[in-house]
């Protein structure tokens, strides 16, 4: 596979944009994710004039409208802003993700500082303005902050979603029938289930209905499998998923095999042991007794082992 384009807040790539001319260099970013990313670099910033060093910008709340502007109402970016926002996501519809820069009332994704007009009060409520624009025009894209990033679980799941997100626009540029999503939905079966059961189920009687539509009922099938793998994955359904799993094998591999498998799944839950223990175990047996299904099962790799993200959760 190709890398993945992933839109990126510039600073955490070493530019020095930020408005003391600085920047805010991610070394996650620039070294373990850079192999496996296209980055595609944007501050909304510099790209509306404002240059580097600047006057900070803040969000201010003006009974209930959301202007950004400087402390001192010297400058005030809301529509030169707001503009360019709605004008580059356009440009985005080739990315694979986002990662943005956290706190900024330009890229922040969420608790942003909110500003009461003319004070020095702020709640921590809003969403940085590009970023705004951003999600809510691809309101499915994976799109993470980098301080949220350091949360293993989370660091997973944005991954997840990405080569999930990845994978669905690849086949849908071959077009989609009721096969094709059926075909589809079974590679993620046990990913799904990791994520949120209930969810899952709930997407096989979607696609159980005959539509005239296809495309317009995988666009309601995307909506679902994407906010399925939004919802985390936790230790008990990963437990619960490896059970499953382990099923098929169990005409196969000794009551020695049993045990040790048996054990990794407990230890797991248990929090002893990373899940990589387990899925090596069990990627160990289908070599040994291979079972298309389960190999074809997005669950077993759901991203390259080069990013790490199964040794520590």
């Amino acid at each position: 596979m190709d890398k993945i384009r992933i839109g990126i807040s510039a600073c955490l790539l070493g530019e020095q944009v930020r408005y003391d001319g600085g920047h805010k260099l991610s070394q996650y970013a620039t070294v373990e994710m850079a192999p496996f990313f296209e980055f595609v670099p944007t501050c909304p910033e510099m790209a509306i004039g404002m240059g580097a060093p600047r006057k900070t910008i803040r969000l201010v709340d003006n009974q209930g409208l959301i202007q950004i502007k400087s402390a001192d109402n010297s400058v005030n970016v809301t529509e030169p802003l707001n503009q360019y926002a709605a004008e580059k996501v356009e440009t985005m519809q080739d990315l694979g993700g986002y990662l943005l820069c956290a706190k900024s009332p330009t890229c922040g994704m969420e608790r942003v500082s909110v500003y009461r007009e003319g004070t020095q009060f702020a709640e921590k409520t809003g969403v940085g303005v590009f970023a705004r624009h951003l999600m809510e025009r691809f309101p499915l894209l994976p799109v993470e902050e980098t301080g949220r990033l350091h949360d293993m679980a989370i660091r997973e799941n944005f991954f997840t979603r990405i080569y999930a997100y990845e994978e669905w626009r690849q086949w849908a540029k071959k077009g989609w029938t009721a096969h094709r999503l059926t075909q589809f939905h079974a590679r993620y079966k046990y990913l799904l289930m990791a994520h949120d059961p209930e969810g899952y189920r709930k997407l096989g009687p979607l696609l159980a209905q005959k539509s005239d539509d296809i495309d317009a009922l995988a666009a309601q099938y995307q909506i679902g499998f994407m906010t399925v793998l939004k919802t985390q994955a936790t230790r008990k359904n990963h437990s619960n998923t490896l059970q499953h799993i382990q099923g098929y094998f169990k005409k196969h591999i000794t009551a020695a095999d049993k045990a040790e498998l048996n054990e990794a799944i407990d230890q797991y839950r248990l929090g002893l042991q990373p899940l990589l223990v387990p899925i090596t175990l069990i990627n160990h047996h289908l070599r040994h007794f291979p079972e298309p299904y389960i190999q074809d099962q997005v669950y077993l790799n759901p991203h390259p082992q080069g990013l790490k993200l199964r040794y520590a959760f």
